[in-house]
């Protein structure tokens, strides 16, 4: 497979699935390397951002994503109409929140931090699929593990969690709870 083949072989990868695909999963179908394919998605970047094309490669979770940019967005939304999507209520951020910094963290460890029932929030952030199931803690109940998805890393633009902002701990005493969860299989 030449240079070029490669380019447009991931090209195409990345237009059909429509959402992040990983670099070791590319690497292993396309019969490269990693490092191979990490070029090739450099040498893709550069045409288009050369060329001043619509769509752009993103950085994904150790995977791409070709999107849409950004400065396009009100030609895309005049054809196909804009998806109104009802902002994150405060309990959901604030539960988001938690799994994001926590990963992989249970119901009753969410609920803990809140100091309140969290099951609304983490149906609403099931439904847009900002976080997933990540398994079952070992403990009495195995209660399901929660942590956040390619979707929520899109959306916040983020390539990775440890992207995240560090948190700002200004009341240290109102975070002491947050900071000393930990799971362990004594916690259920």
């Amino acid at each position: 497979m030449t240079a070029k083949q490669l380019q447009c072989a991931i090209e195409a990868i990345l237009f059909a699935a429509g959402e992040a695909v990983k670099i070791s999963v590319m690497a292993k179908s396309l019969g490269v390397s990693k490092e191979m394919v990490r070029e090739a998605v450099a040498l893709l970047r550069y045409e288009y951002d050369t060329q001043e094309r619509g769509l752009m490669i993103i950085d994904i979770d150790d995977g791409y994503q070709i999107c849409s940019r950004p400065m396009y967005y009100q030609y895309i939304r005049e054809i196909l109409g804009e998806q109104r999507r009802q902002a994150l209520s405060n309990a959901a951020m604030e539960t988001l929140a938690i799994i994001a910094y926590k990963q992989p963290v249970t119901r009753g460890q969410i609920e803990h931090i809140r100091g309140v029932n969290s099951d609304g929030a983490i149906n609403r952030l099931l439904e847009r699929g900002l976080i997933d199931e990540a398994g079952r803690l070992d403990a009495p109940g195995r209660p399901v593990l929660y942590e956040t998805t390619q979707v929520f890393l899109r959306c916040f633009g983020l390539k990775t969690v440890k992207d995240l902002p560090p948190i700002d701990l200004k009341r240290p005493e109102e975070y002491a709870k947050f900071e000393q969860l930990t799971i362990t299989e004594q916690e259920a």
